[in-house]
């Protein structure tokens, strides 16, 4: 319940920004700002707030298994996109797109809003961890698998990406739990107030994106929706089987598997495939047809697994 109804908020705030845009209140220029600003100031402050809130203790145990399991996961990922795109039988030129697809999912845009919202602070460590095998992949084995080459733009430019806001925080909101520095009380304070920005405004960027979208085209592709269903109900339920038959039992754990696992397309894909030769309307109407979709999959995955 505690999800579903967060998913509705999140989705009435995606209408907020469709609409916005839509009336010419948002425009392109303003959600490209937008966007920079959730993915390099708001998100990674909100995963440095799990860093900084000590109030919950968790064991070094813990935290190994949360890195094993993200590791573990995208493996999962990766080897079940090629049967992915077996089973909806996708065209030779656009198969590579759907592996991308399968594997990267809008962690830092959906994922973390949801975790710290149904899950609390606490929870967001463990997420975390699931930022860098993300990151380091998508520019490595997604620009491969898409025909592109990581190694052309030279090893330093490829570590720059790799190594984002995002990641860093990740890496900082660990060392400072860990270490149980005491971050003074107006730094913990200015960090939760930018934190809070991210699920507005990450929301409001998606649903303007959703805008330019073909209806018919949306709606229309029937591979597409049958993936969409696949990867947003079908592929978390396998994982998350997977996940109790390795003996991972933790409620909050599980849960923060389940939102990695059950979160729309992320939109990296789309800029991915349009620099290095994979379907970009393909991979844009993914990432608009999934989060709709989501926000009935997500809670209805809760249901199902009783997480």
């Amino acid at each position: 319940m505690i999800l579903l109804k967060q998913m509705v908020i999140l989705f009435l705030l995606m209408i907020t920004g469709f609409v916005s845009r839509k009336k010419g209140i948002l425009s392109d220029s303003d959600c490209s700002g937008l966007s920079r600003l959730v993915i390099n100031v708001a998100n990674p402050a909100l995963v440095l707030t799990a860093g900084i809130n000590q109030t919950d203790t968790l064991k070094g145990t813990s935290l190994l298994t949360a890195a094993a399991l993200s590791v573990g996961v995208y493996v999962f990922l990766i080897i079940s996109s090629f049967l992915m795109s077996f089973i909806i039988r996708a065209p030779k030129e656009k198969s590579n797109t759907y592996c991308v697809m399968t594997v990267f999912s809008n962690i830092g845009f959906m994922g973390f809003p949801v975790v710290s919202a149904v899950y609390g602070l606490k929870a967001l460590l463990y997420a975390s961890f699931f930022m860098i095998p993300c990151n380091v992949l998508l520019y490595t084995w997604a620009i491969g698998a898409l025909g592109g080459s990581a190694g052309g733009k030279g090893i330093t430019a490829v570590l720059k990406k790799i190594f984002n806001a995002g990641v860093v925080s990740c890496i900082f909101a660990v060392i400072l739990y860990l270490s149980h520095i005491q971050v003074p009380v107006f730094i913990e304070t200015f960090v939760k107030y930018i934190a809070n920005l991210t699920a507005p405004l990450s929301m409001l960027v998606i649903g303007a994106s959703i805008v330019k979208m073909d209806v018919k085209k949306l709606f229309g592709d029937v591979r597409l929706i049958i993936f969409c269903l696949l990867k947003l109900l079908v592929w978390p339920v396998i994982g998350i089987v997977l996940v109790k038959l390795c003996g991972i039992k933790d409620p909050m754990l599980l849960g923060v598997a389940l939102v990695m696992l059950a979160t729309p397309v992320g939109a990296m894909t789309a800029m991915l495939a349009g620099e290095y030769g994979g379907d970009y309307e393909l991979a844009s109407r993914g990432v608009a047809l999934s989060t709709i979709m989501s926000v009935a999959t997500m809670p209805l995955l809760s249901m199902i697994l009783g997480i």
